[in-house]
């Protein structure tokens, strides 16, 4: 049979799908392989999040069709579903596009162009009751795996493609990611993240599974089920300011598996620059979501993003943003330069702001967030922290790499037996975006 890479860019959406599009390929009776040099078939799964991942895109299909092999070439994910067919005119080296939608198909699209069809499209929606399993074989990891909750977004910011390349919110039974939870408990995992473009927008058709859970909303429900697996770490990411219920940090202080770490992205710090993205909230809302976080009874860590040089934005509502990320005190923050997507309304605005005025505010923004990093981190020197060990260490061989129930990167002197085990380690060093120290 052929062989078939799969290669993945974007989110972890994205990672998921790659996941599942393996699971049907290998099902199908593909080899699956790592190496480009081998592969007859190269999918590429596209984020079209900012313009740069999209340009990335369409540069990796540049180098592709350039080698010996000339691999035929097929676009999957965001990209794929808002250019569609426009694709084909714009690379003719890609063979066959499919949409967000057209996982489950992929098998036999994938056969149609082996047999010679040409500019074969699918961006058709997600079939109404399609299979989400994923074979052990292909999760990213061993040890920690991501259980699509929701996909989709309602919220439709003017700076987003995501509603047009994702759809409507929709989310999955809460007894079918129970079970998928306490299935990948059987199997070894130790961590599970609940993923979805807003997580807490989280509404299934019906409660059942949640039924003798309490919480305010479902999404609260739901970590509470997800919790009594006794599943040994949960996290869940993003979620969305408007919908950030209280009751979701209570459940976080009831339950020591759901892991102390909150991502919640404010965008801006200026009212005005909120409205005009069409956030439906203002700082002072997202202050008072934040609260609970802030003052829960457990040490949850609270990170966030923001879009510096978004059109209209002047150098006083930079300055707003300045002083509430000074205010709020993030243990980490995305930053990113606005970028324009075409068809969003935000594409429509006139008075974008030059990139030299973008890249000077990024980097007055990453330097304070640095400064605030740095006490924080260094907070952590001298306490003992839980970590999931992932494997070795990128920059040592006698070293391993894992991740804190707060999300912190700590590497550590160990033998590579203890990776895939949760083990205590004292910090005795903070670097600029990790932690240092020694097994206990």
């Amino acid at each position: 049979m052929s062989k078939i890479l799969v290669e993945t860019y974007g989110c972890q959406m994205n990672v998921s799908d790659s996941e599942k599009i393996i699971s049907k390929l290998r099902g199908s009776g593909y080899d699956i392989t790592a190496t480009p040099e081998e592969a007859d078939v190269i999918i590429i799964n596209t984020c079209s999040i900012r313009s740069k991942a999209e340009h990335k895109v369409y540069s990796r299909i540049g180098e592709i069709t350039q080698t010996s092999k000339r691999p035929l070439v097929g676009l999957m994910g965001c990209v794929a579903q808002l250019e569609g067919d426009r694709i084909f005119e714009h690379a003719s080296q890609v063979a066959f596009v499919v949409g967000t939608g057209g996982i489950s198909r992929i098998s036999q699209v994938v056969e149609r162009v082996l047999n010679g069809e040409k500019n074969v499209l699918d961006i058709e929606e997600r079939a109404e009751e399609e299979d989400w399993d994923i074979s052990p074989l292909e999760r990213h990891s061993k040890y920690v795996a991501f259980i699509p909750i929701i996909e989709g977004c309602n919220k439709f910011c003017t700076y987003c493609i995501v509603p047009y390349s994702r759809g409507r919110e929709k989310s999955r039974p809460a007894d079918e990611i129970i079970n998928e939870v306490l299935l990948l408990k059987a199997q070894g995992y130790k961590e599970i993240q609940l993923i979805g473009q807003n997580v807490n927008s989280y509404r299934p058709l019906t409660e059942r599974g949640l039924e003798q859970y309490s919480g305010a909303t479902s999404f609260s429900k739901l970590l509470r089920a997800v919790a009594a697996t006794d599943m040994p770490r949960i996290k869940f990411t993003t979620s969305f300011p408007r919908d950030f219920h209280s009751d979701i940090v209570a459940a976080i202080e009831e339950n020591d598996n759901l892991c102390n770490w909150v991502h919640l992205p404010v965008q801006s710090g200026n009212d005005r620059i909120l409205k005009s993205m069409r956030r439906g909230y203002k700082t002072a809302d997202y202050l008072r979501r934040i609260e609970p976080v802030l003052n829960s009874k457990r040490d949850i860590a609270l990170t966030s993003d923001v879009i510096v040089g978004f059109p209209g934005e002047s150098y006083q509502d930079f300055e707003d943003t300045l002083k509430l990320v000074e205010q709020c005190q993030f243990h980490g923050l995305y930053i990113f330069k606005y970028s324009q997507r075409n068809g969003t309304p935000a594409s429509n605005l006139s008075n974008d702001i030059p990139e030299d005025i973008k890249t000077s505010r990024f980097l007055n923004l990453e330097i304070l967030q640095r400064n605030i990093q740095k006490g924080i981190y260094e907070g952590y020197v001298g306490k003992s922290v839980s970590v999931l060990v992932e494997g070795l260490s990128a920059r040592s061989a006698d070293d391993l790499t894992g991740h804190t129930t707060c999300n912190k990167v700590v590497n550590f002197r160990g033998s590579s037996t203890l990776v895939g085990s949760i083990v205590n380690v004292g910090i005795s060093e903070a670097k600029t975006n990790s932690l240092y120290g020694t097994l206990k």
